[in-house]
């Protein structure tokens, strides 16, 4: 078996302890208040991150220096018969970009992929990803694998604020403006790794259910769902309570989002994702 690295970001969201026994390298995504940088998850908690998102005047986010991927591939090159890299959307952000070009210039060859997503379903591919590893796949099958996993992938948004998504251009002007002015709630899903507009709704409740129902017309190819939200514990407790309910045979997780999330979409947004055909 070939010794692999992996070479992620901070919104994977794996545990520190578990990507270090597992040769998992994460560069952590900065989050920034006015003239102040965090490293996510290293230098600010989630309890401080939105206790400051409640009070900033402005808040965003930005991908790792290319320095720090430099260094961290020259550190590997040497260690490991093959790189993995893998990374938050590229529709997204451009830290996968940043790596491969890092990896350049140290004179490394990487497996690049692009998870087309966040948080939840990136952290999957590269747990299920060290599986295959261990059944002795090579980086490139790994890769064509997980991509077969973004193909079965279902990960869909209720926003609490759009106003940062306007912000960032991730949702047009006119649909700021409808949502406000007809307090209308968007139902938003990953396409290709962009974030789409896939329904308006009025009331959170209306889209919180048609959520629900996109997942029961998967009910007999999905094994496990993950619902996440930003700040949001007590909404996030309430749909499981509800899933458990329609679909009792199916497991479910409550992640936290990653504080990014937090700053494009608002603390209180609630998300569900789940992979159809369990990674097969």
């Amino acid at each position: 078996m070939k010794k692999i690295a992996w070479v992620t970001d901070s919104t994977s969201t794996l545990d520190p302890v578990f990507a270090e026994q597992n040769h998992v390298y994460i560069v952590p995504l900065r989050v920034v208040f006015g003239e102040e940088c965090y490293r996510e998850s290293e230098d600010i908690t989630p309890e401080l991150f939105y206790e400051k998102l409640e009070t900033a005047s402005k808040a965003s986010s930005s991908q790792p220096p290319i320095g720090e991927f430099i260094e961290l591939y020259e550190s590997l090159k040497d260690q490991y018969d093959e790189i993995i890299t893998i990374h938050c959307s590229t529709a997204l952000s451009g830290t996968l970009h940043t790596s491969m070009q890092a990896a350049e210039i140290a004179g490394v060859k990487v497996t690049a992929i692009d998870s087309m997503a966040g948080a939840y379903p990136h952290r999957e591919m590269i747990l299920q990803g060290l599986e295959w590893q261990k059944q002795g796949a090579s980086a490139a099958e790994i890769k064509a694998n997980i991509e077969q996993m973004i193909e079965n992938m279902s990960f869909y948004l209720i926003p609490a604020s759009l106003q940062n998504l306007h912000r960032s251009g991730r949702v047009s002007g006119t649909q700021l403006v409808l949502s406000q002015l007809l307090k209308i709630h968007l139902l938003l899903r990953f396409e290709e790794g962009k974030v789409v507009v896939n329904e308006k709704i009025r009331t959170f409740k209306r889209a919180k259910q048609r959520m629900l129902d996109v997942l029961k017309v998967d009910m007999e190819k999905v094994k496990h769902v993950c619902i996440m939200h930003a700040n949001n514990p007590d909404e996030a407790v309430t749909i499981k309570q509800q899933i458990s309910e329609l679909l009792p045979r199916l497991k479910t997780e409550i992640m936290p989002f990653i504080p990014v999330v937090g700053i494009h979409a608002g603390a209180g947004t609630i998300g569900l994702c789940w992979f159809r055909n369990e990674h097969v």
